[in-house]
């Protein structure tokens, strides 16, 4: 039994509908399984409520071999740290009591770095795996660089402005990943179960590209021209305060953008191993066109 945590957000989705077109038995956390896909709700074991309730996920981890996890975002958090680490803590301990084998998490690059306690929700995220792996589990962490979906974000900014924005140097190349492509590393290890030791997995897109890079590429595929406009820090953060979230919660958005600008997401080689498929301009193609046009 594998149990999939977040199932509705961007990664999670994507996860289920791998593992169901494997057939592998899969069981779901789900806040509001309404929001389930018909498909889901018909082939899946759903369990309601928070996956950072123990109660709920004592009985989701009963009898499972193997956990995906990916903590939700939680804007108006009173801290990085808990939204990370205390709303994982019920999930470490019922690991322990319900005695499952592995956990797949989502996780951010940066481990080892200098920058790594200064990076906001990379941070937090780290933490978080030094708590899973502390139960004794099985454990892979999928370290991530910026997801290219989080462009798509800023789709009425392209369509409206013909601009997207980011405190981050326009010239600096960095790695980037599809979710999609973020999904599909996650279900082949989640299907695996021949592992046994704890580990990271750096999932780095195809190529390090920059944001002049990106805005040069969407300019292509919209056939229209669209510019990178990079923004203070200050004006960074006010943005996520205007939208509602916490002090702190938008402090750690910020910080780790900080740290991305110091070169955070460069710290782990690139090779054929920890390259995926997806490129950025595949991307645009397959999901940011269709959000900007509408």
């Amino acid at each position: 039994m594998i149990v999939v945590t977040a199932p509705t957000g961007d990664i999670g989705h994507q996860v289920v509908q791998i593992l169901l077109q494997s057939g592998a038995p899969i069981r779901v956390i789900a806040r509001n399984p309404s929001r389930l896909a018909e498909q889901v709700r018909a082939s899946a074991e759903i369990i309601e409520g928070s996956h950072g309730d123990a109660g709920v996920v004592n009985e989701a981890f009963s009898g499972a071999d193997t956990v995906f996890w990916l903590t939700p975002p939680d804007p108006k958090a009173a801290s990085v740290m808990a939204a990370y680490v205390d709303f994982t803590r019920p999930a470490a301990t019922a690991l322990k009591e319900q005695g499952v084998k592995r956990v797949v998490a989502i996780t951010a690059l940066g481990r080892g770095s200098p920058l790594a306690g200064k990076a906001g929700y990379v941070t937090g995220s780290l933490a978080m795996d030094d708590l899973i792996a502390s139960t004794g589990v099985a454990f892979r962490g999928l370290a991530n660089p910026s997801f290219m979906d989080n462009i798509a974000r800023q789709a009425a900014a392209i369509r409206h402005q013909g601009k997207f924005f980011l405190p981050i140097s326009g010239d600096l190349k960095l790695p980037s990943v599809a979710t999609r492509d973020i999904a599909a590393v996650a279900a082949r290890w989640l299907l695996d179960d021949s592992w046994s030791d704890q580990g990271e997995v750096p999932v780095l897109g195809p190529e390090d590209i920059s944001f002049n890079d990106m805005a040069a590429v969407i300019s292509n595929v919209l056939g229209k021209p669209v510019s990178y406009q990079q923004i203070s820090f200050d004006a960074y953060k006010a943005r996520f305060m205007q939208f509602g979230m916490s002090d702190a919660m938008a402090q750690g958005m910020t910080d780790m953008a900080w740290a991305k600008n110091q070169g955070l997401d460069l710290t782990v080689p690139r090779s054929l191993e920890t390259s995926t498929p997806t490129t950025f301009r595949q991307w645009c193609e397959a999901i940011l066109k269709p959000a900007v046009l509408g």
